[in-house]
């Protein structure tokens, strides 16, 4: 069985060559940054997600978790792991100095949170919940709630949650009926019950904060009439001590196709009293302040794609190098060899190594991004904007393909669980479901991203230009000439389904919608292939200023067979964005 080991030398690469790591360490506020201190913190990085997290992986994917009373036991090692990962200073990295944070670039975080996602994904998933709830609490609370709870939050001692969805409120928030009811101190009383609560009760931590989705008697239907509400498991005494529980209880865990290492609970709120809450903001504004927490989390859900697809690569990997089977096409020499030999064995593995460096490098991208927002850069901020929904429904959807991909290198012992194959490509299928399916990724690139901007395709265009002028530049040098072609090629589909989509969005929503998710892969493929190409330009400068370093070469090796398999998808996507509707919505209901 193979292990996980970080890819640090690609990280190193994105973060110092394409991100800006530099830059990024001399914003306001990041003087205590550098890129030697980033150095050593992968590196530790890697040790504990080596020697901690990935030996505890596949024992999450078997043993599971036991709910028994309302009370959750997590699955051998991840108590004990959890505790050592707060001890040493994990959680804290990219939060605020204030409260205990190391007021680390968030760009830094991502890639260090991908190593955690790569060496078990479901042991990620409490930091990253916590880090959304962290960042909702930071922006919107009052004063006493932050100094109360953020820095047992920060530090890793309490866990938080996000409880939107419902039995009858999936991804409809409008449906939400939830409730909240003040009692005249400040608290609120919530009642209801809630779904799908990511490690929503667990023994690992010795509080949980869960933020709540919750109607006041007096709020006005739909969207506008939510608010959000802080509720923890133990109510905290006002010197930060633990007090009673709270009216709260795990009513059951989800028996799930994968991450079975991560508690996913129904929660029940108020089975006597009510909960005692405290109300975050201003009443009815709970949806724009839960966003805060839920843009955090699509970023990193979208990294989880990088990290899937990274561990399964690296498993794949191993197993091709390890396996003799049949003869080699095209082979004479009669010896036998390894399935890494065999040219669609090679091709798979090109494909899940080429893609997983074009998710990472638009990962690290766009959360250089968010550090140049933070920092005040108003164009960063719209960047951002533009790509969340991207990272975030492109890169999962591409990890699900690429653990397939990699489980097909095994062949029949793939679909064995005894390999470790299976689990990679069962843990993947939720990202593209949970904290927004693709769909609902898709349908806000299209709309709130492109259609409905303040200047509709601005954002778009102004990407569309910059990836342009590169690609020129690109094609003016002759071992990038047949990446650039590829590249113009696909900024060229993308910008006519851009097109289309302002031109239509007012008179034809519905036919832009139904070629909503066509247009993100489209977008992904795209800007994918344009930061590969930029890759690849940087190498071809290291390269010929005489490197012996082979990293070099193989990034251009992997950037090129980008651009030759995945570039030319952007036509097909591109037209069926733009010329797909109709026979979308041909076939007549009754004949489905």
């Amino acid at each position: 069985m193979s292990t996980y080991i970080a890819p640090i030398r690609d990280m190193q690469f994105v973060l110092n060559e394409v991100a800006g790591l530099e830059e990024i360490c001399a914003l306001p506020g990041n003087e205590e940054c550098s890129v030697d201190l980033v150095e050593s913190i992968l590196d530790e990085a890697s040790k504990f997600a080596t020697g901690v997290l990935d030996p505890i992986n596949s024992v999450g994917d078997r043993v599971g978790h036991v709910c028994k009373d309302g009370v959750v036991t997590t699955a051998p090692g991840f108590k004990e792991a959890y505790k050592l990962f707060a001890e040493t200073g994990w959680n804290s990295m990219p939060f605020s100095p204030e409260f205990g944070g190391q007021g680390l670039p968030a760009v830094v975080s991502m890639a260090v949170n991908e190593m955690w996602k790569a060496a078990n994904m479901a042991f990620g998933l409490c930091p990253m919940l916590t880090g959304g709830a962290i960042e909702a609490i930071a922006h919107h609370a009052s004063d006493e709630l932050k100094q109360k709870y953020l820095p047992k939050m920060i530090e890793g001692t309490w866990t938080g949650t996000m409880n939107l969805t419902e039995p009858n409120a999936g991804s409809d928030l409008a449906a939400i009926s939830s409730k909240a009811k003040a009692v005249g101190d400040g608290t609120f009383l919530v009642s209801g019950t809630k779904i799908f609560i990511t490690w929503g009760e667990h023994d690992v931590a010795e509080n949980i904060i869960h933020l709540v989705l919750a109607r006041l008697p007096d709020a006005p239907p739909g969207l506008k009439g939510i608010s959000l509400f802080l509720v923890p498991k133990f109510l905290v005494n006002d010197d930060g001590s633990l007090g009673k529980r709270n009216d709260l209880i795990c009513a059951s865990i989800e028996h799930k196709l994968g991450i079975h290492g991560s508690p996913t609970a129904v929660m029940s709120y108020g089975e006597n009293e009510g909960a005692v809450g405290y109300l975050i903001g201003d009443e009815n504004k709970g949806i724009g302040y839960m966003f805060t927490m839920m843009n955090h989390a699509r970023v990193n859900v979208g990294l989880e794609g990088v990290g899937i697809a990274e561990r399964a690569y690296q498993h794949a990997l191993w197993y091709a190098r390890e396996r003799v089977q049949g003869k080699i096409i095209g082979d004479t020499s009669g010896e036998k060899k390894t399935i890494l030999h065999h040219p669609d064995v090679r091709r798979l593995l090109m494909d899940c190594k080429s893609r997983t460096e074009a998710m990472r490098t638009l990962a690290y991208y766009t959360a250089a991004n968010i550090d140049r927002a933070h920092a005040g850069n108003a164009a960063a901020q719209v960047r951002v904007d533009l790509l969340t929904p991207v990272v975030k429904g492109w890169s999962t959807e591409q990890g699900v393909e690429l653990s397939s991909a990699a489980l097909q290198v095994f062949g029949g012992v793939g679909f064995v669980e005894e390999t470790g194959a299976a689990q990679y490509y069962r843990d993947s299928r939720i990202t593209t479901i949970y904290e927004g399916t693709t769909a609902i990724q898709a349908n806000d690139l299209v709309g709130r991203k492109l259609a409905r901007e303040k200047v509709p395709g601005a954002a778009m265009q102004a990407l569309i230009a910059e990836m342009t002028a590169d690609a020129e530049v690109f094609a003016a040098n002759a071992q990038l000439a047949g990446m650039a072609a590829h590249l113009k090629n696909g900024i060229n589909s993308l910008s006519t389904a851009a097109n289309w989509i302002v031109a239509n969005y007012e008179s034809a929503p519905a036919a832009v919608h139904a070629g909503s998710v066509p247009f993100l892969k489209l977008t992904g493929i795209v800007v994918g292939g344009w930061l590969m190409a930029k890759s690849a330009a940087i190498a071809v400068r290291h390269i010929a200023a005489g490197t012996t370093d082979d990293f070099y070469k193989a990034k251009l090796a992997t950037a090129n067979y980008f651009a030759a398999h995945q570039l030319p998808f952007a036509a097909a996507y591109s037209a069926e964005m733009t010329g797909g509707a109709e026979s979308v919505f041909a076939l007549p209901e009754s004949l489905f």
